[in-house]
């Protein structure tokens, strides 16, 4: 009798014990955070989700860090614009994933043309394994771990060991990347890689032959190139404040009326009634 009594009373306590811990579990997995480290050269100001938050080099970590709010989990836009106003502006989106960190590194170059490195884990529901996952912009990049070539762009690898390793990706026409990562058990490291075009390629020497007075000048043109957003803006003048005009698509080609400091100018019909300006590091001429 006495057992059941102890048994009745107990009960209501061990299950008011279970839920509160659940809660906490439960409050602990929601705010849980994630770090972010974002880099560049030049020094430019880093917009996060549309505002501004910070100059670079920007950080949000719980440890180690200026910012030591963390940085919430899910999806981010990241806009970053020189301090010194002379180039594009870059825009791309990040995934955070808890208690992980997430490092951006992006060069601005002089001709509009830049480069960099988006890098971060995510956990995979194999504990035991260990993968990269490798996207570049242009893709089809060859790709080498530890010196040995392992495919092209985009690429997952699985069953990689456990250690510090060396990402190299080649393409022709275009600057060749390393990257040193850490793969760790239970978590996939995402690699996205902005390849920097050459810029010093060498000119050939073709044989000169003269045009026939009959011939047409050639029309210039551009070809738009991915972008991160799977659109690129087109503005009224060649400035990064200027109001937008207009969206045009990857793969799409126009002609080209003008270039000045990283934009070209181009025509938006065949009429040439509209024009706009567009940023050069999406789009190349032909």
């Amino acid at each position: 009798m006495f057992m059941k009594r102890f048994i009745l009373f107990i009960t209501p306590f061990l299950i008011a014990l279970i839920i509160f811990f659940g809660i906490l579990l439960f409050l602990n997995r929601e705010t849980a955070k994630g770090a972010l480290l974002i880099k560049s050269d030049p020094q430019s100001n880093v917009y996060l989700d549309e505002k501004l938050v910070g100059k670079t080099p920007f950080c949000m970590a719980t440890e180690n860090c200026n910012n030591q709010k963390g940085i919430a989990t899910g999806e981010h836009s990241i806009r970053l614009i020189s301090v010194d106003g002379k180039y594009p502006l870059f825009d791309t989106k990040i995934i955070i994933n808890k208690l992980t960190l997430t490092v951006l590194d992006r060069t601005f170059r002089n001709n509009g043309e830049s480069e960099g490195t988006v890098v971060g884990l995510s956990p995979l529901s194999d504990k035991s394994d260990a993968e990269i996952s490798v996207t570049s912009l242009p893709d089809k990049a060859n790709v080498f771990l530890d010196g040995n070539p392992v495919g092209i762009t985009p690429l997952l690898l699985k069953q990689v060991s456990e250690s510090d390793h060396e990402l190299r990706l080649t393409l022709d026409g275009y600057k060749d990347e390393l990257l040193k990562i850490k793969t760790t058990l239970g978590f996939q490291v995402n690699a996205s890689v902005f390849l920097g075009i050459k810029t010093d390629l060498p000119s050939l020497s073709l044989p000169l032959t003269p045009a026939t007075p009959s011939a047409a000048p050639a029309v210039a043109s551009v070809l738009i190139l991915d972008t991160p957003t799977g659109f690129l803006r087109v503005r009224e003048s060649n400035s990064i404040s200027s109001a937008e005009v207009g969206k045009i698509n990857p793969g799409e080609s126009y002609e080209l009326v003008s270039e000045k400091d990283g934009w070209f100018e181009i025509k938006l019909s065949s009429s040439g009634a509209k024009l706009g300006w567009i940023s050069s590091q999406y789009a190349v001429k032909k």
